[in-house]
């Protein structure tokens, strides 16, 4: 009966999640600085399905489809990978305080693309650069972590703090040298977080890597209630735990260099995402992952949507997230009793 109960009340929610996250959606491809009513929209969309005259001019479409959609589409794949991502590292190192760049991906995505801007490169090269530096970066976590044999969780984080503030050096390095006038605000507003200029190009080279990703660590998600417990127990219970520690970082990586070269570093999501879905469906991975997901896209689209209208000039992802998530996050902690692990 109770478990019935609890299938009922998953199901429930993740229904609930999926109708509000279909609906920021449509809001989302309604607003913006070129207004376009909704059944203006509801007309253009069935219009690529069915035989209709919309009405609509050949700027409203080219605004639906070529602008809003892409950025839409990326919003979201971004938002729910850095949320299941940031789900999954709490899981793992068993810490409510642990996020998706917590191993450096973040920081050696970042000066991938700030050196690919330095060179002068563009568009997909900046991303292929990002997510090579993405990977280099976790790489050096994990050789240096093998180098060492007692308390590999511990050594993980403390490794990734160590190469992160290598490579935000770098970073930093890199903005000193470049040109005041034209590289410097380039790399500077990349490094903030903007979807702005997302076309559908990278949206399928990188959603890919993000949706099998994903779909791997949902198959795992009863192996992380085990890790949970502890090693010992894991143990126990027959689960390899360096091999699974090993396929949750890589697919974790994974997505968050491919998130970040979509959307450049854009912190919080992965961070306060998983405490709301604990808050929604508790601890159990298997119902946290998926609505992890949904509300790390559903935020991402509404934070979007306050950044391109709320000013003349587009305010970056990663300002809006700050501002949004620390409160919210500092809420969370001083108002409600939440079961981490």
């Amino acid at each position: 009966m109770r478990r019935n109960l609890l299938s009922v009340l998953e199901r429930y929610h993740l229904i609930m999640m999926s109708a509000v996250l279909l609906f920021i959606i449509f809001v989302s491809i309604c607003v913006g600085r070129f207004q376009i009513s909704p059944v203006e929209v509801l007309k253009i969309i069935a219009s690529k399905f069915f035989s209709l005259e919309t009405g609509a001019t050949v700027m409203m479409e080219q605004v639906v489809w070529e602008v809003r959609l892409p950025r839409i589409i990326a919003g979201m794949i971004v938002g729910g990978g850095l949320a299941i991502s940031g789900a999954s590292f709490q899981g793992l190192f068993r810490n409510p305080l642990v996020s998706p760049d917590i191993l450096g991906v973040s920081a050696g995505a970042g000066f991938g693309a700030a050196l690919a801007l330095l060179l002068n490169f563009t568009g997909i090269t900046v991303a292929v650069f990002a997510f090579g530096c993405g990977l280099i970066a976790v790489s050096l976590v994990y050789g240096i972590t093998r180098l060492h044999k007692s308390t590999p969780t511990l050594i993980f984080v403390l490794s990734g703090i160590i190469v992160s503030a290598f490579f935000t050096s770098l970073i930093s390095l890199t903005k000193y040298i470049a040109d005041p006038y034209d590289k410097l605000p380039a790399i500077v507003f990349w490094l903030m977080g903007s979807i702005s200029a997302v076309t559908y190009k990278m949206i399928w080279i990188t959603m890919p890597l993000i949706v099998i990703a994903s779909a791997v660590l949902l198959l795992l998600r009863w192996r992380l209630n085990v890790l949970s417990l502890g090693d010992r127990e894991a143990r126990s219970l027959g689960i390899n735990i360096r091999k699974l520690r090993l396929i949750v970082v890589v697919c974790t990586t994974i997505i968050t260099a491919a998130a970040v070269c979509l959307g450049g570093t854009i912190g919080w999501i992965g961070l306060v995402t998983p405490h709301l879905g604990r808050i929604m469906v508790g601890p159990n991975h298997s119902r946290l992952l998926p609505v992890s997901f949904l509300l790390g896209a559903s935020f991402l689209l509404i934070i979007d949507n306050i950044a391109r209208t709320l000013t003349a000039t587009e305010i970056p992802l990663g300002i809006l997230t700050g501002i949004v998530g620390a409160p919210f996050f500092t809420y969370l902690i001083l108002r409600h009793k939440v079961k981490w692990l």
